[in-house]
């Protein structure tokens, strides 16, 4: 199951099915999307796996349902594509393996936080299946051409360490939690229009209208007027707008 947990600004979503070490089945990946729409009120989001693992992947027992729900639909691309446009900042959190569909949600977070002794790995060669081809750009643009054709030609798995180097994740630390934690207060304390806007840029070239529209809402808002102050008078912002 996916369940969530919101604790002040910051959501937790739990990849919560330790059994067969938290293998996404097709309910969960329906289920992403819907969750994330009814967050409302959150200014961080945290995804986490249940136990000692992020996430070994799609439940191979359920390849078919997940891979073609109905026509043309991919139940793990849309949960993947509901995360990358969620508009306040994602955490992975990642511990332990995060294969195949595990790598697929991770890189549609915004940073990614591994602990030392975690895995990756993105195996469809292993399986004689092809990975989306949404999920190899998404893939490519953070970690590059060279990378991406190793994890995706060889289907072998790495270490944190080789993860970091390849610019998989972000970090890797010894203690995800405390780590996690102190990320998330950081980020809400943050602008959310300037990360809802630059999220924007980030994903994609905008529209030189579209840029305008954002760098005006940032004056009407007063945000850039409070970060200014702020600064000034060496306090904490509190940035006025909420979507």
């Amino acid at each position: 199951m996916i369940r969530v947990e919101v604790a002040g600004e910051v959501a937790t979503l739990w990849i919560d099915n330790p059994g067969k070490r938290n293998a996404m089945t097709a309910e969960m990946w329906r289920a992403v999307p819907v969750v994330l729409s009814g967050l409302s009120g959150v200014r961080a989001v945290v995804l986490r796996g249940a136990g000692t693992t992020f996430c070994a992947g799609a439940d191979i027992g359920a390849l078919a349902d997940i891979g073609a729900a109905t026509a043309g639909e991919n139940l793990a691309v849309a949960a993947e594509e509901a995360l990358a446009a969620f508009p306040a900042p994602v955490i992975a959190a990642i511990e332990g393996d995060c294969i195949g569909g595990g790598c697929q949600l991770a890189l549609a977070c915004d940073l990614r936080i591994a602990a030392a002794g975690s895995r990756f790995g993105i195996t469809p060669a292993r399986l004689g299946v092809i990975y989306p081809q949404t999920s190899i750009r998404r893939l490519t643009r953070v970690a590059g051409t060279a990378p991406a054709q190793w994890l995706l030609l060889t289907g072998e798995l790495v270490s944190a360490a080789q993860a970091r180097s390849f610019g998989l994740v972000h970090e890797v630390v010894e203690d995800v939690h405390a780590r996690v934690a102190s990320l998330a207060a950081t980020l809400v304390s943050r602008s959310l229009l300037s990360q809802v806007a630059m999220k924007e840029m980030l994903a994609g070239p905008v529209s030189d209208e579209r840029a305008e529209g954002w760098m005006r809402l940032v004056r009407d808002s007063g945000e850039a007027a409070e970060g200014a102050a702020a600064f000034l008078a060496r306090r904490k912002p509190s940035f006025p707008w909420r979507p």
